[in-house]
């Protein structure tokens, strides 16, 4: 019944204008504005919600992308790095870190009196503290290459120390310095000059993407390197098992497979494992691929098995969507003019819905990628610094991935550890990005109108 139809009539037979509005419609207009109103409103609190937390992270993981690096002349004493000046490799391995760190101190205190920097209170710790616990490492690495250059002295671009990067990036003052047994007032103004003597600069992180992780006391050192590396290898396990199986069980259940009691009970399950928590795909994987199977923990191979197994619903729903979508003429009209059911399709119905088949594809990729907790129960979350080999070998070796990543640098002290997280998880947003743009060019890229 219509407000029309439902108007009372006034005076007997006479019924009321059309061009009056009446109580009901005011009413229903109301309620439309109301309602209006409420979505509107949700819109935008949805929108300033996430401008807030995306604004709370670029604030918070900006800096990660830019490190502070010491400019040094280092002078490769061989008198402590090859007494027996035979350049013997067996021997230089032999030298620790601690080998180096003198040569840096000396350097330090070099450059020190090169430049005329004179700061009241400066100690000798305060000197080589200014340089990253990681700078000993570089020097071994260089030597290691290079045994040839034992014995010149040898610019190097070294990472400061986190506390000094930390003052450049407003995360350290000159109050909190006092407090700090990590960083001295005079070691910040022992920066301060050395920025203003041109040699301590402030640019582009670059091994931010490319260097592992580093230790508790080396926040300044740490990267995503291992992490982008096996977050790339389970994606490559991920898209290699999941859509070939994914799309071979939805074309055979919405095109092939008999509608009885067996292929319902598939389909419910289908739809429950798209409902299960991560974390029991997790309990999985550490039940059957490692405690069973005896496959390596912290593995890519294990992470791709387990989000293969997590992927797979997901995969199938969408396929099967897609497929639904093709109207049943294309099928009609393929088997009316002689083509076979599998002719009609592989030929017709499957690139019809190719489209609808990769944007599920990839939104399980993307699904896959950022998920944490199986991967915490099969290892992932441990301290790897070697990064993993080629594949195929590789997808054995010790890895970690980028929400891990992030996990194991929140669970850390250090504030400089939350800056990086901040970075990996803008790197992590990046890719879910890029991923999704993927999707959507592919949509419209094979959509056909029919």
């Amino acid at each position: 019944m219509t407000d029309l139809t439902a108007m009372p009539a006034v005076g007997g037979s006479q019924s009321r204008s059309l061009f009056l509005r009446g109580e009901r419609t005011r009413r229903r207009h109301m309620a439309e504005s109301r309602f209006r109103a409420i979505g509107l409103a949700a819109v935008i609190f949805g929108i300033l919600v996430l401008v807030g937390l995306l604004g709370s992270i670029l604030a918070n993981g900006v800096s990660s992308f830019r490190q502070t690096y010491i400019a040094l002349d280092v002078y490769l004493d061989p008198a402590k790095l090859d007494k027996a000046g035979d350049r013997d490799p067996e021997a230089l391995r032999k030298l620790t870190t601690f080998t180096y760190q003198p040569l840096i101190k000396t350097a330090v205190e070099g450059l020190i009196e090169e430049k005329g920097i004179s700061v009241d209170g400066l100690g000798g710790k305060d000197v080589e503290g200014i340089i990253s616990k990681e700078a000993p490492a570089e020097l071994r690495h260089f030597v290691l290459a290079h045994p040839s250059r034992i014995g010149e002295t040898v610019k190097f671009e070294l990472l400061a120390d986190g506390r000094i990067d930390g003052y450049y990036k407003g995360r350290v003052t000159m109050e909190t310095a006092k407090l700090d047994r990590n960083v001295s007032p005079e070691q910040l103004m022992l920066a301060d000059e050395l920025k203003a003597a041109g040699v301590l600069t402030t640019r582009f992180n670059w091994s931010f993407f490319t260097a592992p992780d580093a230790s508790d006391t080396r926040p300044e050192a740490a990267g995503l390197g291992v992490a982008i590396l096996g977050s790339i290898y389970m994606m490559l396990i991920v898209l290699v098992l999941s859509l070939p199986i994914g799309v071979a069980a939805s074309i055979y259940l919405e095109e092939f497979a008999p509608q009885n009691r067996l292929t319902d009970i598939i389909e419910v399950n289908i739809a429950n494992l798209a409902a299960v928590p991560s974390i029991v795909f997790g309990i999985l994987g550490l039940a059957v691929f490692i405690n069973y199977v005896g496959l390596p923990q912290s593995a890519p191979i294990v992470g791709g098995l387990v989000l293969t197994l997590m992927t797979l619903p997901t995969i199938i729903i969408a396929t099967r969507a897609a497929l639904k979508a093709v109207p049943p003429s294309i099928r009609e009209a393929a088997l009316g003019v002689g083509a076979s059911k599998m002719q009609s399709t592989f030929h017709h119905v499957l690139p019809l819905a190719a489209p609808g088949i990769l944007t599920g594809a990839i939104i399980g990729l993307a699904q896959a990628l950022g998920e944490t907790a199986p991967l915490l129960l099969i290892g992932m979350v441990a301290f790897v610094r070697e990064f993993p080999a080629a594949p195929p070998g590789g997808f054995f070796d010790p890895a970690s991935a980028l929400p891990v990543q992030v996990y194991n640098w929140t669970q850390r002290g250090d504030p400089a550890f939350i800056e990086r997280a901040s970075g990996a998880i803008i790197v992590l947003l990046v890719f879910l990005i890029i991923m999704n743009l993927g999707a959507i060019f592919l949509r419209r890229r094979f959509e056909r109108r029919w």
